[in-house]
């Protein structure tokens, strides 16, 4: 046989290695780099985080605020966001090719924009924002000043948070793949690789790890075959990336899962949106990180994942190894750019072993399901569970002072929700008339806890939560504390800001108003931490009265009015 027609013959029979994604087709060098300065990364989009993806470039300032803040291209400012935490001040350009940019964690806005929000703020009496801006007001061009850079909102770090949205569908995308001039040239990086008994819930087991050592082409395990004694394995794996010229640990772009040279799953770090960014706790193992654990990124999917980030060929992930055989698994580990590393290992099942059921009744994915006793009732809703769990039901003596109820112990807080579950509780002893719209719901786990306003449903106290945990029905009567940090009939003439703060016994308030002798006076609240104004002509030179109001979760106001003069 020629050697040609040989070479063709075994080329055909291996099956390729996969485009499990096909590629992308993004303009690449539309859009420019906001900043002036080279990027550097502190975070790329798809990094793993609580409760959510990354959804862009974190783009660092140099350790500085106020650097020049650009547009990416020609297009408008269709919109502003002014938050406490998340964005903090942001910028949504539209631009002509269908696609938006935004902008987050900035310091002040143009000064044309800066009017505009302000009068804004004024006219709707909220410091907080998020406003449709008329498509003529402020149009720009690619590189135009639009703001100074910051670090308000969630940054823990002057940084700009950068974003590229579809404009229709405002879907998120990866900045890497339009060609943004970031070199790399750089392997993504494998710290782990586990396995996992996909018979059973992710969440009635821990992972398994084997450890690894490098290859050429990037990694294999230390033991050769990985023996396991059930029919069906799943495999996740903890990796980091990074590009050129830093050493910053960020997020993989993709991963794809092979047995035997025939592509099974993969994931990629592309088209997610804000709506579904939740859906990162079933492609973790979230009971391991939620326990203390490192992050692992499953190569299966799990049965209750909507609007997944995987593209399989046929299954959800698992591999059935069921035949006693050695199966040849590979892992390709990739970057934005292309850049691969690869993970060779064999598995094999030796005799499956039965495993007794953990304790409690089995909930499942996809269905309608709940508990009711004589004091707490729950339910679980089609789109609440990832995976099949039994969840164990308790009931204790409450100790809090202000408690109201038991405390109903409901699941495990590594057990993760996508939607709300409803919570009722039934009080343990007579609730006042006059008191019942003073009732909250707390729930617990661990130093965490949150409250929420309870509804009444005749003598059931109800309240929707997204995690599971302990819960109890507490009766708050204390209204919130305000503090200033001036005396009464302080002179102010030199001051440039007035501090205000509000601390609450649940650590659950909101309603803020200020007033200014009589007129609404705009504070501000970023990190959620103190409410400040900053001097302006709000507040002319003179005797001033301000009237400053706070209202918690369960509907106390506290009401403080502070003399001074300027």
């Amino acid at each position: 046989m020629r050697p040609a027609l040989l070479f063709l013959l075994l080329s055909s029979a291996i099956p390729s290695d996969a485009q499990i994604f096909p590629p992308v087709n993004y303009p690449r060098g539309y859009f420019r780099d906001p900043l002036d300065i080279p990027i550097s990364l502190s975070g790329n989009f798809g990094e793993l985080r609580p409760n959510h993806y990354h959804m862009g470039f974190d783009i660092r300032t140099r350790q500085r605020v106020n650097l020049p803040v650009h547009a990416a291209a020609d297009g408008y400012i269709a919109k502003i966001k002014i938050e406490p935490a998340g964005f903090g001040r942001a910028i949504y350009i539209n631009h002509p090719n269908g696609y938006t940019t935004v902008y987050c964690h900035l310091n002040d806005f143009t000064p044309a924009l800066e009017k505009y929000v302000k009068d804004l703020q004024y006219k709707t009496e909220s410091w907080k924002q998020f406003a449709d801006i008329p498509p003529g007001l402020f149009p720009v061009k690619k590189g135009d000043f639009i703001a100074w850079s910051g670090t308000t909102g969630g940054s823990e770090a002057p940084h700009v948070h950068f974003e590229i949205r579809s404009t229709a569908d405002d879907m998120n995308h990866n900045p890497m793949l339009f060609g943004m001039p970031l070199p790399d040239d750089t392997r993504p990086v494998v710290t782990r690789v586990a396995f996992y008994d996909r018979t059973r819930s992710i969440y009635e087991q821990s992972p398994r790890y084997v450890a690894l050592k490098t290859t050429p082409a990037g990694y294999t395990t230390i033991f050769p075959i990985i023996m396991v004694d059930y029919s069906k394995i799943g495999f996740a794996i903890s990796a980091t990336d990074t590009h050129s010229g830093s050493t910053n640990p960020n997020g993989i772009f993709e991963a794809d899962l092979f047995n035997d040279e025939n592509p099974i799953v993969g994931f990629q770090m592309d088209n997610i949106s804000y709506a579904t960014t939740r859906n990162i706790n079933a492609h973790i193992d979230y009971k391991t990180r939620a326990t203390g654990g490192p992050f692992l990124q499953q190569l299966f999917q799990l049965p209750g994942y909507q609007h997944s980030i995987y593209r399989q060929t046929g299954g959800d992930g698992a591999i059935d190894i069921s035949d006693g055989k050695v199966h040849d698994i590979r892992i390709a580990v990739k970057d934005g750019y292309g850049n691969t590393s690869e993970l060779e290992t064999k598995v094999r099942c030796l005799a499956p072993v039965k495993k007794a059921p953990p304790p409690g009744k089995m909930y499942y994915p996809g269905m309608l399901d709940g508990f009711e006793s004589a004091a707490c009732e729950f339910y679980i809703g089609e789109s609440c569970l990832y995976d099949s769990v039994h969840i164990v039901y308790h009931e204790t003596a409450a100790t809090s002072p202000q408690a109201v109820s038991s405390v109903h112990s409901i699941g495990a807080a590594w057990i993760p929700l996508q939607d709300y579950m409803l919570v009722r509780i039934k009080p343990s002893v007579p609730i006042n008339e006059a008191f019942r719209d003073r009732i909250v719901m707390q729930r617990f786990a661990g130093t965490h806890k949150e409250v929420t306003k309870v509804e009444w449903q005749k003598e059931w106290a109800a309240a929707k939560f997204r995690e599971m945990g302990s819960f109890q029905l507490l009766l708050d009567t204390t209204p919130p504390v305000i503090t200033a940090g001036f005396a009464e009939g302080a002179n102010l003439g030199k001051a440039t800001r007035i501090v205000i703060n509000v601390h609450d016994n649940l650590g659950a308030y909101g309603g803020f108003r200020a007033l200014l002798d009589g007129n609404w006076l705009r504070f501000t609240n970023d990190k959620g931490l103190a409410f400040i104004y900053n001097m302006d002509e709000k507040c002319p030179p003179g005797s001033h009265i301000l009237e400053v109001s706070a209202t918690d979760e369960a509907g106390n106001t506290a009401k403080k009015t502070f003399r001074f003069i300027r």
